[in-house]
């Protein structure tokens, strides 16, 4: 298995921009998100790129039981001491058809340029009944084509149409400028839903005052 992007940044991931994303007040709206949408319960839930294991003490708060892959052995050996890990791709998952009651992928989609097969493999592992939560950055305000760097104003450039993977970003603070982001347009994320065999059936948006996070509930 090859190494991946996020192997150099695992520390600064962990230690830095982690912890800017999780204020108590819950700034983006995935602890909202998470809780609205996935909803307490029980059994394993699989986070699929679960990296340094931020989410598993909110998915335990629900009832659940956190259990986690992700393809990058440096984010996997923070995360190693607050969930169950294995190292895998996400487009191959390492479990069994109709394996899990539930599964979530959080703020991940965009560092998938196979999200689409990712989701396909989330609809097989998932089990009669279970649920899918995809919280990730807005399709429509987040992207090399919008500038944040104003919190009041986000200015909207030629580009959101162009599904692909960039570095360009606003802020020299963030995930994108350090390994790239995947850009998915709306349609094309839904759709991705859609081809996958996936029904949503319940959406959130969070952060302000243009949104930041889009999630999906779907079955």
């Amino acid at each position: 298995m090859t190494g991946a992007a996020y192997d150099e940044i695992a520390d600064w991931y962990e230690t830095e921009f982690i912890p800017a994303q999780s204020a108590p007040d819950d700034p983006l709206g995935i602890h909202d998100a998470l809780r609205e949408l996935l909803g307490p319960g029980a059994g394993p839930c699989l986070e699929v790129g679960c990296g340094t294991g931020a989410y598993a003490g909110a998915v335990r708060r629900l009832g659940r039981t956190p259990v986690g892959v992700d393809l990058s052995a440096g984010m996997l050996r923070h995360a190693a001491g607050r969930l169950p890990v294995v190292r895998g791709d996400a487009t191959r998952l390492p479990f069994a058809d109709a394996a899990v009651p539930a599964v979530i992928a959080m703020m991940v989609h965009t560092d998938m340029p196979g999200y689409p097969a990712v989701l396909r493999e989330v609809r097989r592992v998932l089990a009669p009944g279970g649920v899918f939560v995809h919280v990730g950055v807005h399709p429509c305000f987040c992207g090399a084509f919008a500038d944040r760097s104003d919190p009041a104003v986000t200015v909207i450039r030629p580009g959101y149409r162009e599904r692909g993977f960039s570095r360009d970003s606003w802020t020299s603070r963030g995930v994108r400028d350090k390994v790239g982001a995947m850009h998915f347009p709306l349609a094309e994320l839904l759709g991705a839903f859609v081809a996958a065999g996936l029904t949503a059936d319940g959406f959130a948006e969070g952060g302000g005052p243009t949104p930041i996070t889009f999630s999906v509930r779907a079955r």
